[in-house]
């Protein structure tokens, strides 16, 4: 058994959250991956330019980025995290549903922002919530969270590629109606995509093919609906509707009670220490002043150095997947377009494969022990692709490996950093924000030094992002110590204040004795 009885007593004490936690991260996934196949689609809908149509990437990434750093404020109560999920995920299939009807990139780029928004609330509420609830045995779960991220990123596609346009509508070069080619013969096939090319070319032969990608993103609409119905369910059985009612009382309930018990007999200083902490708020709340007292410099670092690493990380994983097409179309590589549409699918499967198989390694293995093996994996993996620059094989093969060990570095360092700070301070929200961030930085500057300085510079440029992640894990690790032995001098003092408070005390109820004995 990979996973012992008390792991899966506690799953199933939660099953109903993490399951619907899990769907919701379904939706993100497949939101995230869907622009990528269907771009040059969207550059027709909108009689955009390549230029143009590259401005709802930023859009969504960078909404993405504000919906992280905020999402952490509707973590106060269940009923409003669980609210914030249904109206995210809802949105999703809404904003899939009106994608069509954006006929120019400024709509599109609206339509995007706000799903961004959408993902960025549902990443930092899905993982807050699922650490609130495992706490120190959440690698486990945070892994298969993030599984299905990658889930949903290799669905988006795969329901997309039927329904991608051949020919083009004249906005692009010959050569962009090759691309994202995978599976897309073997699923052409389909009913649906079969009648409406048959429709479209007989009136038009000769002419330009028209659009029918418009059902790609209806099908996802109805694909992601029983997410946000997931959610509601959940409330329901938690009675948080205010229509429904019911006779037992909600978990929520119990939980608010033990807390009030627990702060009324531990006092104003817990209430003193939790809001010096700061919680697992949104990254707003973390910065306030009187957050901030009293705690040592290792505490900010550790949030810092650990923001960092997955801003380099995430980055890699955000430009990797943009731009390996490009890097392999061009020269020296020069493999054909249709070939190279592969790249970008076996890495999302890579990353989803990765994130399965760390399920069972992140209970048997501590989070820092995996975060070093990938990190040095991404390192190595980089470097034999800039040695083997040539070769399509292992373009592939190291396409591959660098989906594995990218894979589970976000989850393995959410589930780390909190288990060091004992799960008071608002790690969460700082590594999801920073996370968004280097996806959106590294994905723009990485685009644009390719763009001036060649195909070859992304390799150089992942080599580079690669080692410094790798150099700010090792700083992460020399004030984990300093953390450690600060908390270990605390305890220390506060143990040396309580004995003579003892001693005193034991002296005086031996003198009461000897007087109650004299007389």
């Amino acid at each position: 058994m990979f996973v012992d009885e008390r792991i899966l007593t506690l799953f199933k004490r939660n099953a109903h959250h993490t399951l619907t936690y899990w769907s919701v991260f379904f939706s993100f996934g497949l939101c995230i991956a869907f622009l990528g196949p269907t771009i040059l689609d969207l550059q027709c809908q909108t009689k955009s330019t390549l230029s143009q149509i590259t401005w709802v990437f930023f859009a969504q990434q960078f909404c993405l980025l504000i919906g992280s750093s905020v999402g952490g404020v509707f973590k106060k109560t269940l009923f409003t995290a669980l609210s914030a999920l249904f109206v995210s995920a809802l949105i999703i299939s809404v904003i899939f549903a009106i994608i069509p009807l954006c006929n120019n990139v400024m709509l599109l780029a609206i339509a995007m922002a706000v799903s961004g928004l959408a993902m960025g609330i549902i990443d930092t509420i899905a993982n807050i919530q699922l650490v609130t609830i495992y706490q120190k045995d959440s690698a486990v779960f945070l892994q298969a969270l993030h599984f299905f991220i990658g889930f949903g990123a290799l669905v988006s596609p795969l329901i997309a590629d039927p329904f991608l346009s051949e020919t083009g509508c004249g906005n692009h070069t010959g050569n962009g109606t090759e691309i994202i080619h995978h599976f897309r013969n073997m699923l052409r096939n389909s009913p649906i995509a079969e009648h409406n090319i048959t429709q479209s070319h007989l009136p038009h032969e000769g002419g330009e093919e028209e659009s029918i990608v418009h059902y790609a993103f209806w099908i996802m609409a109805l694909i992601n609906l029983p997410v946000p119905i997931a959610v509601l369910f959940l409330m329901y059985r938690e009675q948080l509707i205010p229509c429904c009612p019911g006779g037992t009382p909600r978990l929520l309930d119990k939980d608010e009670l033990a807390m009030e018990s627990q702060q009324g007999a531990e006092g104003p200083d817990a209430e003193q220490k939790e809001q010096e902490a700061g919680g697992h708020g949104d990254i707003f709340g973390c910065c306030q002043n009187d957050n901030l007292r009293g705690l040592p410099v290792s505490f900010f670092m550790i949030h810092i150095l650990g923001g960092m690493v997955l801003f380099m990380t995430d980055g890699i994983v955000g430009a990797y997947a943009g731009f390996v097409y490009t890097y392999a179309v061009a020269p020296p590589m020069s493999l054909p377009h249709k070939t190279a549409g592969y790249l970008a699918s076996i890495f999302w499967a890579a990353i989803t494969v990765g994130r399965l198989l760390s399920i069972p390694l992140s209970y048997r293995f501590q989070p820092v022990r995996l975060l070093m093996v990938n990190l040095a994996g991404v390192i190595v993996t980089v470097l034999m692709l800039l040695i083997f620059y040539t070769n399509s094989t292992f373009l592939f093969a190291g396409t591959c490996l660098a989906g594995l060990f990218l894979s589970s570095i976000f989850p393995c360092m959410l589930a780390y950093t909190e288990d060091i700070l004992d799960y008071q301070g608002c790690a969460t929200s700082v590594l999801v924000t920073s996370a968004g961030m280097g996806e959106m930085v590294m994905q723009v500057l990485v685009g644009s030094i390719i763009q001036t300085e060649g195909s070859y510079s992304f390799l150089l440029c992942g080599m580079i992002v690669g080692c410094s992640g790798f150099i700010l894990f090792f700083c992460l690790l020399l004030f984990h110590r300093m953390h450690r032995n600060y908390l270990t001098g605390t305890t220390k003092k506060s143990a040396m204040v309580e004995e003579p408070a003892a001693e005193v005390n034991s002296s005086a109820n031996t003198e009461q004795k000897e007087e109650k004995e004299s007389s």
